[in-house]
């Protein structure tokens, strides 16, 4: 059974930083990838990250300002989020894909249950 648990989440000032990390289990995921989604908006894609290799992709409304990351050791992949915006403010969910297509956002078939990101002006 696969199991991803996200933590990290919190309310910050623009500006800010926060760290989310998720911790996986009970699959092995050749991708791992994080995504978000606002109140009234689709769910999009944030950042995701090779499991061998450690070759990342990011949208580009984050890049420069957030940077994913894995411990393979721990199962554990994270999100250091830095610069945060308002806009920014979201669920943020950690996914596993089923495939090897990283950059593939359709491509995610696992899910965990999110943690909140606000971030205020």
């Amino acid at each position: 059974q696969v199991q991803l648990v996200e933590s990290g989440g919190g309310s910050v000032q623009a500006g800010g930083s926060l760290r989310l990390s998720c911790a996986a289990s009970g699959y092995y995921s050749l991708c791992m990838g994080w995504f978000r989604q606002a109140p009234g908006k689709e769910r999009e894609g944030v950042a995701a990250i090779y499991s061998v290799g450690g070759s990342t992709v990011y949208a580009d409304s984050v890049k420069g300002r957030f940077t994913i990351s894995q411990d393979n050791a721990k199962n554990t992949v994270y999100l250091q989020m830095n610069s945060l915006k308002p806009e920014d403010s979201a669920m943020y969910y950690c996914a596993a894909a089923a495939s090897w297509r990283c950059d593939q956002w359709n491509e995610y078939k696992y899910w965990g249950q999110g943690t909140q990101v606000t971030v205020s002006s």
